[in-house]
């Protein structure tokens, strides 16, 4: 599978109707939201009176990644919003089987996230209750950084053992993603690649989120 979630975080918010209707007609499979609250991660990106504005133009299947503590008290609002996937990080997470249930329970897709640091194998108990797991790869708070290499190991390892518990998840990676590397993880075995200023810097964006979908 190869699919492309471009991240609202690198879109131009004084222009933000114009790239939500360029990525509407674009190859997209999905818009990532990534919202940052100051304390898990050392940065603020936007709130619900944001996204609520989002979901009324976008018609992609809202991804929504949440890099904040206590993600559990926001279940509510982000089914509000009409969101395909609610992704937590597992290290915000103390009871994380719960909220999981608890995503699934409002009729959302429920994905996990690991920071680089986070071994894959903490996610052996869980797997088979998840849709996704999100690779980061790049430490989580700013756009526009460098791509980790170990993240093609993690990948590797990840996939196997999807492919052992027969869990559904799919993979998607974060963080420093490009025409340069996209091939190479689709190859690897990710399943949905997020880019953000790769795509949004672009003078060509639809083209571009087209390239990365056949790297």
């Amino acid at each position: 599978m190869r699919l492309v979630a471009p991240s609202l975080l690198s879109a131009n918010f004084a222009k933000l109707e114009a790239d939500l209707k360029m990525i509407n007609a674009s190859q997209a499979d999905w818009l990532h939201l990534d919202v940052m609250d100051g304390v898990f991660v050392p940065n603020i990106s936007f709130g619900f009176p944001v996204m609520e504005a989002v979901a009324r133009i976008c018609t992609k299947p809202l991804d929504v990644h949440l890099m904040i503590v206590e993600p559990q008290k926001f279940i509510p609002q982000v089914q509000a919003l009409g969101a395909y996937l609610m992704n937590v990080h597992y290290e915000a997470c103390t009871h994380l089987h719960r909220v999981i249930g608890e995503i699934h329970q409002a009729g959302m897709k429920a994905g996990v996230t690991l920071n680089p640091h986070t071994p894959v194998s903490v996610l052996e108990d869980i797997l088979p209750d998840l849709d996704l797991v999100l690779l980061m790869s790049v430490n989580p708070g700013f756009g526009g950084q460098v791509f980790i290499e170990q993240t093609y190991a993690k990948i590797t390892k990840l996939k196997q053992m999807i492919a052992g518990c027969k869990s559904p998840a799919l993979i998607q990676i974060d963080g420093g993603v490009s025409l340069d590397n996209a091939g190479a993880l689709y190859r690897a075995g990710a399943d949905v690649l997020v880019s953000g200023s790769f795509i949004f810097k672009s003078p060509r964006p639809k083209e571009i989120i087209e390239q990365i979908k056949k790297a």
